[in-house]
């Protein structure tokens, strides 16, 4: 997928690890063509791109983009699946690394801000999609949207009960909505920041946005 200028490093997906032989030749192919379609689709939108303009891009045979994909809906449909999955690998991860180092759930969670907010400056075109697609009604992805949605909504819902089961958040906390409105608060900032405000560094919105999380959730 298409890479913000200057951003560092490339995580590992579900299905960007790397792999011997013909697999890992396949799932290199696959990458090329999500990275052409993304930058695509976010140029011109769905309707208006074709196999053939994916194939170029991504400069293969436009039978390549078959032989991986039944047609261009179901090559987007595993687009979802696949930047959707980077970020809930990139939320677990910042979660996961925080507890082994001996962080609160609060530390955490700032983690996970960070971590979403690198996620969408290395990928801005996919994020550009994906929000795109969470307003739109009739897709014939949107069931597999809703699920890749609640696979990362669902990593933070578990930083969350984790810490009220240990009485460092309130139980008055309401979980399900509190994680989702955490994912969409780094999502909305981090594209408004992109779109408007694009002089902040990184290192500003974070700050911005673990003010925030201290004083709502962590109530300090």
């Amino acid at each position: 997928m298409q890479k913000a200028a200057g951003a560092t490093g490339s995580k590992a997906g579900p299905t960007g690890s790397k792999g011997s032989g013909g697999g890992g030749r396949r799932q290199a192919t696959k990458a090329k063509l999500y990275e052409a379609a993304v930058t695509l689709i976010a140029e011109q939108g769905f309707s208006a791109t074709t196999v053939d303009e994916i194939a170029e891009r991504a400069g293969v045979a436009k039978g390549t983009v078959y032989y991986n994909f039944a047609s261009k809906a179901e090559l987007f449909e595993e687009l979802l699946r696949y930047g959707v999955g980077l970020l809930t690998e990139s939320l677990r991860t910042a979660a996961e690394e925080t507890a082994r180092e001996g962080g609160t759930k609060v530390a955490a969670l700032d983690a996970m801000i960070r971590a979403g907010l690198d996620f969408i400056a290395t990928y801005p075109s996919f994020t550009q999609l994906y929000v795109a697609e969470l307003w739109r009604t009739g897709r014939a992805w949107q069931s597999t949207l809703l699920v890749v949605r609640q696979q990362a909504v669902a990593v933070v819902e578990g930083v969350l009960r984790e810490g009220v089961e240990t009485g460092e958040l309130s139980e008055e906390i309401d979980i399900p909505l509190t994680a989702a409105a955490l994912v969409g608060m780094v999502l909305v900032a981090a594209l408004d920041w992109q779109a408007f405000q694009p002089e902040r560094s990184i290192d500003e919105v974070h700050a911005a946005l673990s003010r925030l999380l201290q004083g709502r959730v962590a109530g300090g």
